[in-house]
């Protein structure tokens, strides 16, 4: 066990110049860091600057963290996450301790902050994310629900010691955003003739315009109770017209770049689809699915084909110079899996969902 490191508050400064910036641009290097190390895959994780304004702003989720270090070296961080919806119970964990440093005890004393924080908050509930490459061996951990399965790493074993259960298991697939677009465009007629009249599609770039900012907040609050979740047990989230102006703050944030494609219903003037694409400042690099969601009575109709299609064509022409896309999607969500798989998504690695209950 490492005795002789501190640990203290990750410090959240007013720029990335200022002098006391330092360790969340560490931060966002470690992030990167181990995304890399867990799948190869170092984009995964968003930048530094692509994270500082939604850390200064905690009216809807609580953002802190907690710096391991020896003198002035870093050894690690964690991260504790709270949404800040009256009664929430939960709170999201993100250990990033590079594998060069893991063994010493850093792991185990940031859990134990990370702990102590999530309890002194009141929360029941702690949640983090493990991370994998594709892997064919048998020696694979899977959670109750039966889909999905992930090799077993150092971190999992941590988290088995330490009373966390994987209830979850989702895939992260990638297509090729330079491949032919007359598939796509082909998909997306077909579909668009199955949905009929009474579903129209609408598309924007961040920020949302006034006159859908009331529909985009209903079927944003969607996400967690429609969206497949496996035995995690997520807070529901109170959306309004407000929350989507700010939430659009914060993705548009550092220069990235936003396009929603959704799909109105008719006659209920209700937007009850949507697809989210997003993209760092450099418009050359990986493109990020955000949320996809259908809600659950208008299942059926080919609204996840048309949003999603609908969306890939309109980035080619905003952002031409990106060349993949990257999107995550729970095992269990076979409707979801089968678009993308249709539409030439193909897997590149996997995430664990885990938790504990306090």
């Amino acid at each position: 066990m490492t005795v002789d490191v501190t640990i203290d508050p990750l410090t959240v400064p007013r720029a990335l110049e200022d002098a006391d910036a330092g360790d969340f641009l560490r931060y966002g290097e470690l992030g990167r860091q181990i995304c890399d190390e867990s799948t190869g895959i170092p984009q995964l994780a968003p930048t530094a600057a692509e994270m500082l304004s939604s850390w200064q702003d905690a009216t809807d989720t609580l953002h802190t963290g907690f710096v391991a270090r020896r003198g002035s070296e870093i050894l690690g961080m964690v991260t504790v996450d709270y949404p800040q919806e009256e009664g929430a119970l939960s709170a999201e964990l993100d250990l990033l301790v590079p594998a060069v440093n893991w063994g010493r005890g850093i792991e185990e004393a940031l859990l134990d902050r990370a702990e102590s924080e999530a309890r002194r908050h009141g929360r029941a509930r702690l949640q983090l994310w493990s991370l994998h490459r594709p892997d064919a061996s048998d020696d694979v951990l899977v959670p109750q629900t039966g889909w999905g399965r992930v090799p077993p790493t150092a971190l999992t074993a941590l988290l088995q010691q330490r009373g966390f259960r994987l209830e979850q298991v989702e895939r992260n697939s990638e297509l090729d955003l330079t491949a032919d677009a007359a598939p796509l465009r082909t998909a997306l007629a077909d579909a668009r003739r199955t949905a009929g009249d009474d579903y129209r599609l609408v598309e924007w770039t961040l920020p949302t315009p006034p006159e859908f900012r009331e529909g985009y907040a209903a079927v944003l609050a969607r996400l967690v109770t429609d969206a497949p979740s496996g035995d995690m047990e997520f807070d529901e989230e109170r959306w309004d017209a407000d929350r989507v102006v700010r939430r659009d703050a914060r993705l548009t944030g550092a220069g990235q770049l936003v396009s929603v494609a959704a799909v109105e219903h008719v006659p209920s003037g209700s937007i009850v689809a949507y697809n989210e694409l997003l993209i760092g400042e450099d418009r050359t690099g990986v493109t990020h699915q955000f949320g996809t969601l259908v809600a659950r009575e208008h299942r059926g109709h080919r609204l996840g084909m048309i949003v999603k299609c609908a969306n890939l064509l309109r980035w080619k022409e905003l952002v031409p110079h990106s060349t993949r896309v990257s999107t995550f999607n729970a095992e269990e969500n076979r409707p979801m899996l089968d678009i993308n798989e249709a539409i030439g998504f193909v897997p590149v690695s996997y995430a664990g969902a885990w938790q504990k209950r306090l």
